[in-house]
């Protein structure tokens, strides 16, 4: 393949992705500055790589190449914001029935959840987007981030949790300003 039938295939299958790269970059660096940073270097990795792709799957491809991008950018630019580990404690809801009796009210505040997200560690906020607004299955998480399905499930579990307990906090404080 020469380098314009290269440009062509790279542009057909891989340039539709560049929104959902920016999304996952936006959301993992956590301002749009750092994210096209990320997203920019993730694409020039992208097309640098192209012609070593074989699988049937650009998007998700391209998305591995983000995280991986931003997982080196986040050690060289911000390297005291480790990974971190949340145990059980930091899990856990002392009375979920109060809080649902409010959730309704609530439910339509977007810019609550869109914080509640921003305010998970990245491990979990990563998980949260891939699933929930990538629509990426467990399978393709799990590949994507070269995990076991099991720890995709539990890490998703974990911040579905982070973020009702965090919603459901805010919920219970008495609602909107």
């Amino acid at each position: 393949m020469d380098e314009r039938d290269r440009l062509k295939a790279f542009e057909q299958r891989v340039l539709p992705h560049l929104d959902a790269a920016h999304n996952l970059a936006r959301w993992l660096a956590g301002n749009d500055q750092d994210a096209q940073d990320v997203a920019q270097e993730a694409c020039l990795r992208a097309f640098k790589f192209f012609g070593g792709f074989r699988g049937d799957n650009p998007r998700a491809w391209l998305l591995a190449i983000v995280r991986n991008t931003f997982y080196s950018w986040l050690r060289k630019n911000r390297p005291g914001e480790a990974l971190q580990e949340l145990d059980d404690e930091a899990l856990e809801i002392a009375d979920p029935s109060g809080a649902m009796a409010s959730l309704p009210a609530r439910q339509d505040d977007a810019g609550a959840v869109r914080q509640a997200i921003a305010n998970l560690p990245v491990e979990f906020r990563e998980i949260v987007v891939l699933r929930e607004m990538e629509g990426f299955s467990y399978k393709e998480i799990a590949g994507l981030m070269e995990v076991p399905i099991g720890t995709v499930m539990s890490r998703l579990a974990r911040a579905r949790k982070l973020l009702y307990k965090q919603l459901s906090g805010e919920f219970k404080a008495g609602g909107r300003p």
